[in-house]
């Protein structure tokens, strides 16, 4: 079936519907109330009515009536322009959108683009990703760590698995776990760094993280360039110590979105079957 919503706006306290705006519209298209009137199926006064009405509300004027025809004011061009981009962010893509940790969007990426998908893919953290999701603006979510999955309740779908490398200032490298203890740490958010801290702490391993950061590379900048500081970083895109790798292994999912679409179902397939040669070629464990 095919959907297409009418939308409303509420302005001021005020409530107008889908066909208010839709006389603003034709109104800025044909400069006349009357030709617009036409298009709309009703008469002109009650067009007129219908402005007057609305500019009584608002408190100001939203047409001007001029020799040449009529007009929009600014006021009235302004609604009317704050409504087309409401109308834009709920049209459907035309595309698949695809968002996810920095690191399975990564793989997402390079899968889509093995199978000719031509998808809108953005990479952020699980967090601001899964806040996308619940906006329904994803046909698949992404996620570096399955903690949301497991809290929300979501029918997540395991693609592949990684684990944590240690990644540690030049010249700071570590050969066992106890030389961690009391070392500093930059922490990346909604990763799946929480397996290296719960690890660190059931072993009575005192550590402080110094910072927090968005994302897997800006950590990994920071510890490169600094001194005796450490992370936990996925071995598919970084090397490092795999001190606890066992410790860390987990897997990268997807949620879907879309309820019925037979290319992300194609996708997926494909992602589970002969694309898992390309997870393995991309530092990941396959299935």
């Amino acid at each position: 079936m095919e959907y297409n919503p009418l939308l409303g706006m509420k302005i001021n306290g005020h409530e107008f519907n889908y066909k208010f705006f839709q006389s603003l519209l034709l109104i800025s298209q044909t400069w006349s109330q009357r030709k617009a009137s036409n298009k709309l199926g009703i008469s002109a006064p009650v067009l007129n009515r219908r402005i007057l009405e609305a500019e009584a509300k608002l408190g100001f004027k939203l047409v001007l009536s001029t020799g040449a025809g009529s007009e929009l004011t600014s006021e009235g061009m302004e609604i009317l322009e704050k409504h087309r981009r409401f109308l834009i962010k709920m049209a459907p893509s035309s595309k698949p959108v695809i968002c996810g940790g920095h690191i399975s969007s990564g793989l997402l990426s390079t899968l889509a683009q093995e199978f000719g998908l031509d998808a809108v893919v953005y990479g952020s953290d699980d967090e601001s990703s899964f806040y996308l999701a619940q906006k329904e603006l994803l046909d698949i979510l992404a996620l570096d760590d399955p903690l949301i999955a497991f809290e929300r309740d979501l029918d997540f779908t395991p693609i592949a698995f990684d684990y944590l490398v240690l990644v540690s200032s030049p010249g700071s490298e570590i050969n066992n776990l106890e030389e961690l203890i009391n070392s500093h740490f930059i922490a990346v958010s909604s990763s799946s760094q929480r397996l290296a801290w719960k690890t660190m702490h059931d072993r009575k391993i005192p550590f402080e993280i110094i910072k927090e950061v968005n994302s897997p590379y800006d950590a990994y900048k920071l510890v490169e360039n600094g001194k005796n500081i450490h992370t936990f970083l996925n071995a598919s895109f970084f090397s490092g110590s795999d001190i606890l790798k066992e410790e860390t292994s987990h897997v990268i999912s997807i949620v879907r979105y879309e309820d019925v679409n037979p290319i992300i179902e194609a996708f997926i397939d494909f992602i589970l079957g002969s694309g898992q040669k390309i997870v393995e070629n991309h530092g990941f464990k396959s299935l």
